[in-house]
């Protein structure tokens, strides 16, 4: 079995910072990509920021600049908000795309899910 366990959320006034972390446990190979996703009430979910085992980023235009995605190690990372605004608030979700094995193949997974409410 595979669990991506997020923590971190909370709720921090505009302009604060808040660090959510990611890890991953369970019969894990390795780790290809890993992602924040986030999901407001009534929204769907979008990408925040992602970032591969040779630790290429990408983020999504609305948090560029504020922001930082990182990998602490192979199965564990990062997201280190900044400057924070109340359109930030949503659940944060952790993926990612996880190989098992040659048999297992690759399959994405999905943590939980934190919240992180931005007050104005």
């Amino acid at each position: 079995q595979v669990q991506l366990v997020e923590s971190g959320g909370g709720l921090v006034q505009a302009g604060g910072s808040l660090r959510l972390s990611c890890a991953a446990s369970g019969s894990i190979f390795s780790i290809n990509r890993m992602g924040w996703y986030r999901q407001a009430p009534g929204k769907q979910c979008d990408l925040v920021a992602k970032i591969t085992s040779g630790g290429t980023t990408i983020y999504a235009d609305s948090v560029k600049g504020r922001f930082t995605i990182s990998r602490d190690n192979a199965k564990s990372m990062s997201l280190q908000m900044n400057s924070l605004k109340p359109e930030d608030t949503a659940v944060y979700y952790c993926n990612a795309e996880i190989f098992r094995g040659i048999i297992s193949g690759f399959d994405g997974y999905w943590g939980q899910g934190t919240q992180v409410t931005v007050s104005s």
